[in-house]
C-alpha cells in the first residue's frame, strides 16, 4: 500500500480541531448542552422555533462555514461522493437510526463524550470505528 502525503494538512487539521473543541467547550459551559449534531438537529425540528434559535444558527454555520472556506481556495476541492443513488439514502437512514439507538452521534460521543471521560461514549466510539473499518474492508475487498 502506498501512502499519499500530498493532502497531509497537520496545521489546518490542528486548527480545525482546536476550533471544534473550543466550540464544544463554549456550548457546554454557557448553555449546558453537548455539541452533538444529531441532537441539535432533532431538537431544532421538534422544539419551538424561537426557544432554541441558537440551534438554527449552529446548523446554518455547519453549511455556510465550508462554503466560505471554499471561497478562499483557489484550487477548489477534490470531491468524490462516497455513494450514489438509493445506497446514499439507505446509508443516511442507517446512520440516523444508529444515532437514535446509540443516544447520540459521532460528534456528540467522539468529541464531547470522550472529553468528559464517559464510558458509554468510549464504547460508542469504538463501535463506530470498528464498524467503519469493517465497512471499508468489505466495500474495497473487490477492488
Amino acid at each position: 500500500m502506498i501512502i499519499n502525503f500530498a493532502h497531509f494538512t497537520p496545521y489546518a487539521s490542528l486548527f480545525g480541531g482546536v476550533l471544534i473543541g473550543l466550540a464544544a467547550f463554549i456550548l457546554l459551559a454557557f448553555n449546558g448542552r453537548v455539541m452533538g449534531i444529531s441532537g441539535i438537529f432533532s431538537s431544532a425540528l421538534t422544539n419551538h422555533p424561537f426557544s432554541g434559535l441558537w440551534r438554527w444558527f449552529f446548523l446554518a454555520g455547519t453549511v455556510i462555514g465550508p462554503l466560505i472556506y471554499l471561497g478562499f481556495r483557489e484550487d477548489g476541492l477534490l470531491m468524490r461522493p462516497v455513494s450514489e443513488g438509493a445506497l446514499l439514502y439507505v446509508g443516511g437512514f442507517i446512520v440516523g437510526l444508529g444515532s437514535m439507538i446509540g443516544a447520540g452521534c459521532t460528534s456528540g460521543h467522539g468529541i464531547c463524550g470522550l472529553a468528559r471521560l464517559s464510558p458509554r461514549s468510549f464504547i460508542a466510539v469504538m463501535t463506530f470505528m470498528v464498524s467503519a473499518v469493517v465497512t471499508v474492508l468489505i466495500v474495497h475487498s473487490g477492488s
